[in-house]
């Protein structure tokens, strides 16, 4: 994921040259900025215990969310070509999915690691 996460980023690079200038701070920036927060959350998510990881990958997701939405900003503003925005929003598309996989992996797994540490309890009424 975090491979996946690094070409779209690479993408982003080829268009954001195509920006002119004057929205380098605006527009160009927002989006650097928040892809740059994404890569860093998957990142430091992968070098944690599974119960740590959940908080990363929520905060990956709402990175993710705010490049879709600046990156969206930018082609209604005719800032990127069809073709490339087209590309990066698969791209983008395919690691939200991938993160909600491993979201949903992670709590499945610490949900049935603590089924399995709950003591069982016995049949018999207590009077």
């Amino acid at each position: 994921m975090l491979q996946k996460a690094k070409l779209a980023y690479t993408l982003w690079l080829v268009v954001a040259e195509q920006i002119p200038r004057i929205h380098r701070y605006g527009l160009r920036s927002r989006v650097e900025f928040y892809f740059l927060e994404l890569l860093e959350s998957i990142f430091t998510a992968l070098f944690l215990p599974p119960i740590e990881k959940i908080p990363y990958i929520e905060r990956a997701m709402k990175k993710l969310n705010g490049v879709k939405f600046f990156l969206q900003l930018c082609w209604e503003n005719k800032l990127v070509p069809n073709s490339q925005y087209i590309q990066l929003t698969e791209q983008l598309n395919e690691i939200g999915r991938m993160l909600g996989g491993w979201k949903i992996g992670i709590e499945k797994k610490t949900l049935a690691r603590t089924c399995e540490r709950k003591p069982q309890v016995s049949g018999r009424k207590t009077r």
